[in-house]
């Protein structure tokens, strides 16, 4: 059987899991990361640490953060669009800040006037099979007082609607 050439290296980069290679390693030094995933899509400091994102932007449902000590080395690297992730997010604790350093900047923000709350969203896939969005809802003080999982409206299924 011929397989046309852009599948078979489409199935290949699927099959390798990554087509930058494997993940970066702890310890490896920023600028050998960032040579090989690129610049992040955003950069924040916090506690002598430096977190960097690479997100998939609006309509992409894997963000992965890069986390660094003081020294430059890397301490870790992963895909933090997770029902795990999300499940760690404490009520009444958490706000914006803690939560743009570990999610990421989201794929959309409203405000939800009757409610007085702010509303960040972020696509990914839930249970790692449904396209869906994780709505995390913040009081006028920033901290986080609700958090909702829903449907992705633009990955739904049209069928059967007139």
């Amino acid at each position: 059987m011929i397989i046309p050439a852009m599948p078979a290296v489409l199935f290949a980069a699927l099959l390798g899991g990554c087509a930058f290679g494997p993940p970066p390693q702890p310890g490896e030094p920023m600028a050998a990361v960032e040579s090989r995933l690129g610049q992040p899509s955003a950069r924040f400091t916090a506690g002598g640490e430096t977190i960097a994102e690479y997100g998939a932007g609006a309509f992409g449902q894997f963000t992965y953060m890069a986390r660094y000590g003081a020294d430059g080395r890397l301490r870790s690297y992963e895909q933090v669009l997770t029902d795990e992730k999300f499940a760690g997010v404490k009520l009444g604790i958490d706000d914006k800040t803690s939560i743009l350093h570990t999610f990421g900047h989201p794929a959309e923000t409203m405000y939800l006037s009757r409610r007085d709350l702010e509303v960040w969203s972020y696509r990914y896939k839930q249970s790692g099979v449904w396209d869906s969005m994780m709505h995390v809802h913040f009081s006028r003080d920033g901290k986080v007082r609700e958090m909702m999982a829903g449907p992705d409206p633009l990955r739904e299924s049209r069928e059967g609607f007139f």
